[in-house]
């Protein structure tokens, strides 16, 4: 009983860690140079809908070359 719950932790972080990995690129693109909460942004991001469309999507949930979603970082009370 003890190594399925030694698993089952195990298997938890292994997962945690790479979800968190996944969301933040490791070399942001260029023109990302303004960082925030130790994310780099591109300028403008204080107008994302206006500024961040043009890759991460229309709906910001993602663009067509595999950009992040804006809400895998910002959560669903952003923008």
């Amino acid at each position: 009983m003890h190594w399925s719950r030694t698993l089952a932790l195990a298997s938890a972080v292994a997962l945690l860690v790479a979800c968190e990995d996944s969301l933040v690129p490791r070399e942001p693109p260029p023109g990302h140079t303004v960082l925030r909460d130790g994310v780099a942004h591109a300028p403008g991001l204080g107008n994302p809908v206006g500024t961040c469309t043009i890759c991460h999507g229309a709906d910001l949930t993602g663009g067509s070359n595999g950009e992040p979603s804006c809400f895998s970082c910002h959560g669903k009370k952003w923008p």
